[in-house]
């Protein structure tokens, strides 16, 4: 070998080594900008950045967070920043905090952080982890959103929905009141204000079930899904309690939109059942059937144990008219009767978006 090749290969080694060491400072620069340029957009953001060490100590805070708090800069670094959260919060919060750090799942809660004012607006904190390579935790940077008008508004209109609530309630018992004081005084009345009675209750209670709850009501109300209000709405029928009429299958979510003709149809079909079917006889059963599709859920009111007689309550009475109503036109479904040698069985289908709006 040569002396120009010996002095090629030395400088291309020079050059080699040169650039080996030179990629450790490239990247340094570069996490140096990266650096720079994240401090520079995280200012320009109207959330509260902040991001903490793996372990959780807080090592920086935006512009935002120094605006909104007023606190000194750097005051909040490591644990500082847990005495600026409402004392009630605290404990939630740093719960969930010490889960994430555990488990390196996402952060999110909300919490009333103290304004430079000394009021208190509620937040919501949320933080992701930064992984490296090999799946360790790096850092973690999270934000402090303020959802305080949010919390307000839904606070209004929560009280706005409870008081509407109270008057619906209201206006079931004034109605009531009037039905009961006609049929006092007018004896061809008492029958028909009965049966109306009986569907104003229904109503009632499908109301009692989908309607706004407080805080003190609501852990005496059961999830409004199908099945609960349908056993809502059995529970003052002897036979539900007695175990005569039952109700199987799958269920799904209701909503208030669906509670009131979801009450009148099974009120009636219960109440005709009391009087001409299967209820109206001790070895008689009622057995309610749920299933569900993507787009529609299918019930099937089966009675058995009884010899019905198919004129009685055949004709079409306002009773039935309501059912066909409250199926067709306000869940958008269809049904249809089958008499068998020991009862009435009656199938309907509606649609599963009536019951629920996603």
């Amino acid at each position: 070998m040569g002396e120009q090749e010996i002095t090629n290969f030395k400088l291309g080694e020079r050059e080699s080594v040169a650039a080996s060491d030179a990629l450790p400072l490239a990247e340094e620069y570069a996490l140096q900008s990266a650096g720079a340029a994240f401090h520079a957009l995280a200012d320009t953001m109207p959330q509260m950045v902040w991001s903490t060490l793996p372990d959780g100590s807080h090592d920086y805070y935006n512009a935002r967070w120094y605006e909104f708090t007023g606190v000194p800069f750097g005051s909040t670094d490591g644990e500082g920043w847990a005495g600026m959260f409402h004392e009630d919060d605290q404990p939630g919060a740093w719960e969930r905090w010490r889960h994430s750090l555990a488990t390196g799942e996402p952060y999110e809660v909300e919490y009333r952080l103290r304004h430079r004012s000394g009021e208190y607006r509620w937040m919501i904190g949320r933080a992701l982890p930064i992984l490296n390579d090999d799946g360790e935790i790096q850092r973690w940077i999270g934000t402090c959103t303020d959802i305080e008008e949010q919390k307000r508004t839904a606070l209004q209109n929560e009280i706005l929905s409870q008081e509407l609530s109270h008057r619906i309630k209201n206006i079931f018992a004034i109605i009531s009141g009037l039905i009961s004081l006609t049929a006092r005084t007018s004896e061809a009345f008492a029958e028909t204000a009965k049966e109306l009675l009986g569907r104003i209750s229904a109503l009632g209670r499908a109301h009692e079930f989908v309607r706004p709850h407080s805080e003190k009501s609501r852990p005496f109300v059961k999830d409004a899904t199908l099945l609960t209000l349908l056993a809502t709405i059995f529970e003052s029928y002897p036979a539900y309690s007695d175990g005569r009429l039952v109700i199987t299958g799958s269920d799904v979510d209701i909503d208030s939109r669906a509670a009131t003709p979801i009450a009148l149809i099974f009120h009636e079909l219960a109440t005709n059942a009391m009087k001409y079917g299967a209820l109206a006889t001790e070895n008689g059963r009622v057995a309610l059937e749920v299933e569900q599709t993507d787009s529609e859920v299918e019930f099937s009111w089966t009675e058995s144990g009884v010899k019905l007689d198919r004129d009685a309550g055949a004709e079409p009475g306002f009773g039935s008219r309501l059912i066909d109503m409250a199926i067709r036109q306000q869940l958008g479904g269809s049904f249809e009767r089958q008499w068998n040698p020991d009862g009435l069985t009656l199938k309907m289908r509606v649609k599963r978006s009536r019951l629920h709006t996603v």
